[in-house]
């Protein structure tokens, strides 16, 4: 379910150096008798055109082909720099059309969160399911979840009248699948507490901790999934279903906000580079 930008975008390039893979190798034969100017006319066309992979390949191909065209050369890498800030350009429309779709997935999702924020002591806050608020699931043994606002999902296994000294969990289906958390022994993650007349087990699994078992939850949220808390002893209950819901919907949530942070952070990072490219070519009064 989590796509990735790095992935769309490797995709995306990959597809342009094959298709000039293909025109390169049917052309081969005759890039012997290729002058410096025949290699500077097609990395014209091609940036015309859009081939930003092809351009920059011809004009890298004057340098090796035609080390003592200098004229050539110089007029190569001044179209370089257009060819780059064009790309440039074009994948910031690209990364804007993909932060399209997820906002509005994004919105699509929140109707089934609470955001939660306690201003005092939390720099960003954290959208909780609907269905499995967490001021009703300490009564009873559950698997609840949560989302940081930078799309980090979290889960919180809550053990209610029992002594485990649980620290990992393991979710299951009838066929042997299964996934299981790493190990939580830290203070603040793993926190037992005991009231007037019952004691409390609560357990955080938050970024590499969580190990997986929140997607495994979303692939199999269809079948039953047994839950088995591991600590000094083991104690397995049926996982209800409105946890699994809640858990496969925490799941969609963080694979939209993390891809989010992806796609701001390549654009920040696109946008710094075509600043730098567009002062290069400011003259200097």
């Amino acid at each position: 379910m989590r796509l990735s930008l790095k992935r769309n975008i490797w995709n995306f390039k990959m597809t342009s150096f094959a298709l000039f893979t293909i025109a390169w190798s049917l052309s081969s034969c005759g890039n012997k008798s290729k002058t410096a100017k025949d290699y500077l006319t097609v990395a014209e066309e091609s940036y015309l055109k859009g081939n930003y992979e092809s351009a920059k390949s011809n004009i890298d191909s004057i340098k090796i082909v035609h080390p003592k065209a200098f004229k050539e050369i110089r007029q190569g890498f001044d179209l370089m720099q257009d060819v780059r800030k064009a790309e440039n350009k074009r994948n910031i429309v690209f990364i804007d059309s993909m932060m399209e779709v997820n906002i509005s997935k994004l919105k699509e999702l929140q109707v089934n969160f609470d955001f939660v924020r306690d201003k005092n002591y939390q720099e960003f806050g954290n959208y909780i399911p609907k269905l499995t608020p967490q001021s009703s699931t300490m009564e009873h043994d559950n698997l609840r979840s949560g989302v940081s606002e930078k799309g980090i999902i979290f889960l919180e296994s809550v053990l209610s009248g029992k002594r485990l000294n649980h620290s990992k969990i393991k979710v299951s289906t009838p066929d042997g699948a299964y996934a299981e958390t790493l190990n939580v022994t830290s203070d603040g993650l793993n926190y037992p507490f005991t009231t007037l007349n019952k004691r409390y087990e609560i357990v955080r699994f938050f970024g590499a901790d969580e190990n997986g078992v929140a997607q495994f939850i979303y692939t199999f949220q269809d079948q039953p999934i047994k839950l088995t808390y591991i600590g000094n002893s083991n104690f397995t209950i049926t996982l209800p279903k409105s946890s699994k819901t809640a858990i496969s919907q925490s799941f969609e949530m963080s694979s939209v906000l993390y891809e989010l942070e992806e796609l701001r952070f390549e654009k920040g990072k696109t946008e710094a580079l075509l600043r730098y490219l567009e002062k290069r070519d400011t003259p200097i009064n």
